[in-house]
């Protein structure tokens, strides 16, 4: 029976951020995904998801932040 890397509290996590400003927590062993980069490396499990957490205060997506903006001057 194998266990979800993602759920593992003893795994080896990077935080990752895309360019719309999105975060994903990610273990250390599976190669990063096109798109995304790493923005804190190699950190227990829930130092992962605090940092996630204390930075990813806006959930919308950054094209639709910029949208809305461009919107509200018009």
């Amino acid at each position: 029976m194998s266990t979800n890397p993602f759920e593992d509290n003893d795994g080896i996590y990077h935080a990752l951020i895309n360019e719309e400003g999105q975060y994903s927590l990610w273990p250390s062993f599976v190669d990063v995904p096109a798109g995304w980069t790493i923005e804190l490396e190699s950190v227990s499990r829930q130092q992962a998801l605090d940092h996630i957490e204390e930075n990813w205060t806006d959930m919308r997506p950054a094209s639709l932040v910029r949208a809305m903006a461009e919107a509200g001057r018009n």
